[in-house]
This record gives C-alpha cells, structure tokens and sequence, in this order.
C-alpha cells in the first residue's frame, strides 16, 4: 500500500480538488495574444530540453563523485572546495522544483563568452568573401592590404570578440569564484508534496531592501491556469512562451527560462503536462533522468516501481545511443500532442468567466 501520509493533505491529485469560485475577469490587456490550455487527460511528455539537462553518462558521473565524496567524508580526508557550500536556491526533486537564476555578475562572464565567440565565427566569416572584394576593388598589391586591414581593420573587428571569448573562457574555467555566485533567492518553486505553487517577491512591500525578508506568495497548484503568451520577436515573428497564472490574485509564473520562448506552441504544452504530472501525487513522478535518484522516496512513485517491476538503473545504465534515439522520440511525441483537443477537466470545479 502507497503510505499517503508521507503528502500534506494540500497535495494535488484529481480526487481531491475542490469545487471553486468563478474565476475573476481578466483585464483586456492580460487576455491578449494569450491561450488558455486545458487541464487533465496528460500525455506522458515534457519539453524535451528538460529531458536533455542530465544525460545517462552525467548520472554516472554524479554516482562516481557521490561515492567518492562518501568515502572521503568516511576516511576524515574529504576538503570541500568554496563552491560547494554555496546554496543556489535550486531544487529539483521528488518533493519540490524550486527555480533560481545566477546573479548578475555570473551571467556577465557567461555573456561575454558566448557573445565573444558568436561574433568572432560570425564576424570571421563575412570578412574572408569582403576581404577579396575590396582587394578586387583596389590596385594596392593583396598582401600590402592584407597587412594593413590586419592592424587597421581586423585587429578590431576580429580582435575584440576573440578577446571577449577568451577571457570568459579563463575566468569561467581557471577562476570559478569570480562567477560562481549564490542568487538572492528563489524565484518560484512547484512542491508536490504539499501541492502548492510559491512565487518568491522581493518587493515586498519594501522589507527585502530593508532586511532581507522575501515574501512568498503562497496558492494550491489548482487554483492556476497554463497559458501560452504570443508575442513578436525583433523580426517580427511570433514567439510562444508558458504562463501559470493564479485564477484569483496577481500571481504568476513566466516559464521563459525554463524553457526559451519559440516559434512553436509544442513544447509548451508539452512543459505543461509535465508540470501536471509532476504535481499529481496520484501518479508517479515523471520518469526522467533528474528523478531517478528520488523515485524510492516517493510513496506513489516507490509504489509503482516495486508494481511494474521498473529498473531502477534505468537511466543511469543507458547507453549514450538509446538515449540519443529516447530523445528523439520524446521531440516526436512533442511535435505530435494534442492538447488543443483536450476538454478542459478543471471546468468541471470551477465557472471561467472569460
């Protein structure tokens, strides 16, 4: 028997949502360009970049470092270093799915990096068919304004992104401490064993500035509603990113980081099935990569496995092709879900006004 206890009695599961109040209409403005996505009936999916995060081998690798790090700890030789006792905010669980971004500083070092070398192969690229145009163009001999473009012209226009790119590079593999940073704090979280769905506000009404209280806006998981939000990209094109917004209050979630806004409506809806399935204690936790480690401690999920007879290697024992090819099935499955003709199971508890 599944020890349903171990759940607070808020957790989210079908048999257990309450009827509700009609929803509050919502402003035009939060109306427009935006599709509310129906509740229930979810397919066994997620965004497949969530798939990706941690590959087979990169488990092996943690269970490697895991047990060494419990040998050392055993043995009085284990020396953490700095970056190891720095709380990032983040979790990824069988209990919750605490989001947290790195400060500023951090990025900074990431920026420059990736900008740097973006521009440099871009830039690298335009000057070689350029470069012969303006030697057709001109009588000054090729390797004279080869020479003279290389100090007055390339060392800037190459130079500088090469420079960019190299030192990101450094600092972010020689020097961790100078980028890897704690953030200020979370800045949302799903908990499945409560059921309920946090937005970490670092306005609060101004006691952050003053103190350092975050507030914590604080709802059950079904009284929120998915939307996919439409808005054009400097090109014009539109671009497709996941909301969960709160039926009663200004509560919200923008899923962008998480999942980068795009041209398609997919791999929303796919991000939103699994956001459901990880939440419904009634169902065992979505069976990724991330969650292999957690599933023994979830009731619901232990319950299953010991049913079906799950591996409980699964994961870390694949080979890097099956998963290559269990990736590529999951993009499949993405392109091929069928939410938009889904009934919305939520309208059954709860009257939408809009």
């Amino acid at each position: 028997m599944t020890d349903q206890s171990w759940y607070a009695q808020t957790a989210f599961g079908w048999n257990e949502v309450p009827q509700q109040e009609c929803s509050t209409e919502r402003p035009w403005i939060m109306r427009f360009a935006k599709v509310r996505l129906p509740w229930g009936n979810t397919d066994e999916v997620t965004a497949a970049n969530l798939l990706e995060k941690i590959s087979p081998e990169e488990i092996r690798l943690h269970e490697k470092f895991k047990k060494e790090h419990e040998e050392k700890i055993a043995t009085n030789t284990y020396d953490p270093s700095p970056h190891e006792l720095i709380d990032f905010h983040i979790r990824d669980d069988h209990e919750q799915f605490r989001y947290a971004s790195l400060p500023a500083s951090s990025h900074f070092w990431l920026y420059i990096r990736a900008f740097g070398k973006w521009i440099f192969y871009i830039s690298f690229i335009f000057s070689i068919p350029s470069h012969f145009v303006m030697t057709s163009a001109t009588t000054e001999p090729f390797w004279e304004l080869t020479k003279r473009s290389i100090f007055e012209y390339y060392s800037w226009f190459l130079g500088l992104p090469l420079l960019s790119w190299t030192i990101g590079s450094i600092v972010i593999k020689h020097f961790p401490s100078l980028w890897i940073k704690a953030s200020r704090g979370p800045i949302w979280e799903l908990n499945r064993r409560t059921g309920l769905v946090t937005v970490f506000d670092y306005k609060n009404n101004g006691e952050y500035k003053k103190n350092g209280t975050i507030g914590e806006l604080t709802a059950p998981f079904y009284e929120f509603d998915a939307y996919i939000a439409t808005s054009p990209d400097s090109q014009g094109m539109p671009m497709n990113v996941l909301y969960l917004a709160h039926r009663y209050r200004n509560i919200m979630i923008n899923f962008g980081a998480l999942l980068c806004p795009g041209p398609e409506v997919q791999p929303a809806c796919a991000l939103w099935d699994f956001i459901q399935n990880y939440m419904d204690v009634s169902r065992p936790l979505p069976d990724l990569p991330q969650y292999e480690e957690y599933r023994h401690l979830d009731p619901t999920t232990a319950e299953y496995d010991r049913r079906t007879g799950r591996n409980p290697r699964f994961w870390i024992d694949m080979d890097d092709a099956t998963f290559k090819q269990v990736v590529r099935e999951m993009h499949q499955r993405v392109a091929n879900i069928d939410t938009f003709q889904r009934p919305n199971l939520m309208a059954a508890y709860v009257t939408y006004v809009d």
